[in-house]
């Protein structure tokens, strides 16, 4: 029994073979020579495996282990789709007919139907076997010979141009323009004999408004009010691209300033003609020919200095010359000879949109054609409104808007944009058609800006994996060590940040307000982001917002319902109400200066020169001790102290002793002597040593960011 086990579980056999086929072959003579041949077989009792040479060994891994991966059986993937014949079949997979037919017989064993090359599988499982049972692999694809119907563009367009036989004469619009504080608010204040100046917060405008002004022949004049402060230059620009002439109002005393300038590149980007109104001209010692002169440095040229631009010189605090104005926008309307199509649809632009607690959604809206009633639809950008109410300037109930004036339009479903072009539709039907349309165009833009940055980052991180697995095949492993701490798989962020949530009272404001942020360039030192914005009052779901997000809620020319407040109170959410733009502004960059970390600054308190060293005896141990005199200051005891030798600093630390005679004091003034003994009794101290007595102070930074103006 033993005899068997040895000889099966043994190599024995084996190896008296191989020895014998080794000796045979080279014709040993003496058993010396045995001893320089090798056996290369394994005496592993399980499968006998040969053993590699060093040089197969070499040649097999070229200098290193490779790792060989086994090919994928199948790897070819094949698209299919519902619905498919045997025929379509066979065509994808490129095979015969017949091939398929076999296929079927495994995939559909149970069913009864006869197929042919034209029968239609309509159990897509069945098509999914087909090809696995083929060796491919599938993804789903649409038919290649269905049409794929060009999507219906359902989007409101304008009407055709009118006939010229179908066009009447309409009143001028007027955009008033110039650098703020240069007299335009007080300016149309005594052209429509109102006060709006008096209520505007900090003494400038921050809307752009729209009023008529009767002129005596029964004529009128449309006038647009916009803003002169640096900050609602997009107010500007839509006031330009929407007037027919820009008043450029210039202060006599000021001359031309930063908007001025501004102003007269937004009406030429918009082709509108300039008419010169030079203000102020009350005032003593204005020089209104160097005002001209200016002027003319910018490609404006007025006609008293040789050029084509009409100026007029007013005074709107004393009302001089109001008249000669008018006349020279009559003039300049009957030059341009304006018609628009009172009849047909509506087409317009909107100028302000608002959120009034009183009475809902509204929006200022400029007739351009048509005449706007009650009762139409009207759609612009992605809101849409059945007309309820129209209001003029003065608060009057308006029945018809002729093409050329203005109106606040109540029935807002969806507050617009300010700029938005109007356009009125026949149904509500049709409006809900166009706003789907335009929110499904909206989603496929986002989504070609996201895709983008998908494949951006799905490219980097293909690169970062192929490098990666190439580095690994090169040094042979199928897993790498990883390198340094292990980290957690939600990173805390830790970076100050600054997040805002904007709640404005018109849509410019907070166009207004976002263009500014969005100038905000010291991201790396602290993080400033918008977590929200809307026009309208505080709500809810403001507080919920910032609550979750940790934000200051800025609130421009809007109020917070006094339970809001009080919540916010409670739930510790700051809300900064603000009515003048720089004022918010302002409290923004105080915000972002109040997260930036503070930086260490050291503070001088005396200095002191070492004029002897020595040592005492404290205990059995003797320690040794500088005698100074302080030269500049005041010398410490709790401060921190740096002692300089031949330029080279040579300590720093604390003091463990400072003694005025024999006694311990806290404090050194100029000119007194005394014994300090430094807190590491192995620094020994020399005479000229030089010593300095300093604090480190938490000094706090402020924010460089500069919005403009």
């Amino acid at each position: 029994m033993y005899r068997n086990l040895l000889y099966k579980w043994l190599p024995l056999r084996h190896i008296k073979s191989e020895c014998i086929l080794q000796l045979s072959e080279n014709k040993i003579t003496s058993l010396g020579e045995v001893s320089k041949f090798t056996r290369y077989a394994s005496v592993s009792a399980v499968n006998y495996k040969k053993r590699k040479s060093v040089e197969e060994r070499a040649v097999e891994n070229h200098g290193g282990r490779v790792i060989r991966y086994s090919p994928k059986a199948g790897s070819e993937v094949v698209g299919i789709w519902r619905n498919m014949t045997v025929e379509d079949i066979a065509n994808v997979l490129r095979k015969d007919v017949d091939h398929v037919f076999r296929a079927l017989e495994f995939a559909d064993k149970d069913s009864t139907v006869q197929y042919k090359k034209t029968t239609v599988i309509h159990n897509p499982q069945i098509i999914r076997d087909v090809v696995k049972i083929s060796g491919f692999r599938f993804k789903i694809v649409p038919r290649p010979d269905a049409l794929q119907e060009e999507e219906e563009n359902k989007d409101a367009v304008p009407q055709p141009p009118a006939p010229p036989e179908a066009l009447r004469p309409r009143p001028p619009v007027v955009c008033v323009m110039g650098h703020v504080d240069h007299g335009k608010t007080t300016l149309l204040d005594a052209l429509r004999d109102t006060a709006v100046v008096d209520t505007e917060f900090g003494g400038i405008t921050q809307h752009i408004g729209a009023f008529v002004v009767e002129l005596p022949p029964g004529e009128a004049v449309t006038f647009l009010d916009t803003p002169g402060h640096a900050a609602f230059s997009a107010m500007r620009a839509r006031g330009a691209r929407a007037t027919d002439v820009v008043a450029l109002v210039v202060a006599a005393d000021d001359g031309v300033m930063d908007q001025t300038v501004e102003s007269i590149r937004m009406a030429r980007q918009a082709n509108v003609p300039i008419l010169v109104v030079i203000n102020k001209i009350d005032k003593p010692g204005v020089n209104i020919e160097r005002t001209m002169r200016s002027l003319a440095q910018h490609g404006v040229v007025c006609e008293a200095v040789g050029g084509d631009v009409q100026a007029v010189t007013v005074s709107a605090l004393k009302r001089l010359h109001l008249d000669t104005l008018l006349e020279a926008l009559t003039l300049q309307a009957q030059l341009m000879d304006l018609r628009a199509d009172p009849g047909g649809y509506v087409e317009g632009v909107v100028l302000e949109a608002q959120v009034d607690p009183r009475v809902g959604k509204q929006a200022t809206v400029l007739v351009q054609r048509g005449t706007l009633r009650r009762g139409c639809i009207l759609v612009a950008g992605t809101g849409w409104a059945k007309v309820r109410v129209l209001n003029s300037a003065d608060g009057r109930v308006l029945e018809a808007v002729a093409p050329g004036l203005p109106a606040a339009v109540l029935g807002w479903r969806e507050l617009p944009a300010a700029g938005d072009q109007v356009l009125e539709v026949p149904s509500e039907k049709r409006a809900n058609e166009v706003m789907k349309w335009r929110h499904t165009q909206k989603m496929r833009e986002k989504q070609e800006a996201d895709s983008e940055v998908i494949s951006a980052k799905e490219a980097e991180h293909r690169e970062r994996y192929q490098k990666m697995l190439s580095h690994k095949r090169s040094i042979g492993r199928m897993r790498l060590r990883p390198t340094g701490p292990r980290q957690k798989m939600i990173q805390e962020d830790t970076h100050p940040t600054l997040r805002v949530i904007v709640k404005g009272d018109v849509d410019g404001s907070v166009e207004a307000i976002l263009d500014i942020l969005e100038t905000y360039d010291e991201h790396e030192r602290v993080r400033l982001e918008l977590v929200h914005f809307g026009v309208g009052q505080i709500t809810p779901n403001d507080l919920e917002i910032a609550q979750a997000f940790s934000a200051v809620i800025y609130a421009f020319n809007v109020e917070c319902p006094a339970p809001l407040a009080a919540a916010a109170r409670a739930a510790a959410v700051p809300v900064r109400a603000h009515n003048v733009i720089y004022k918010l502004v302002d409290d923004v960059k105080a915000e972002i200066s109040a997260l930036i970390p503070k930086r260490q600054e050291e503070e001088v308190l005396g200095e002191a020169n070492v004029l002897q060293a020595f040592e005492v005896s404290e205990g059995k141990k003797k320690v040794p001790v500088a005698g100074c005199r302080c030269v500049k200051g005041s010398l410490a005891k709790n401060a921190l102290y740096r002692v300089i030798r031949n330029g080279e600093i040579v300590f720093e630390g604390k003091l463990a002793s400072m003694k005025h005679l024999k006694e311990e004091v806290n404090t050194i003034k100029r000119d007194m002597e005394c014994g300090l003994r430094f807190d590491d009794p192995a620094f020994p101290v020399r005479p000229a040593d030089t010593v300095l007595c300093y604090r480190m102070l938490d000094v706090a930074d402020t924010t460089g960011w500069d919005p403009g103006f």
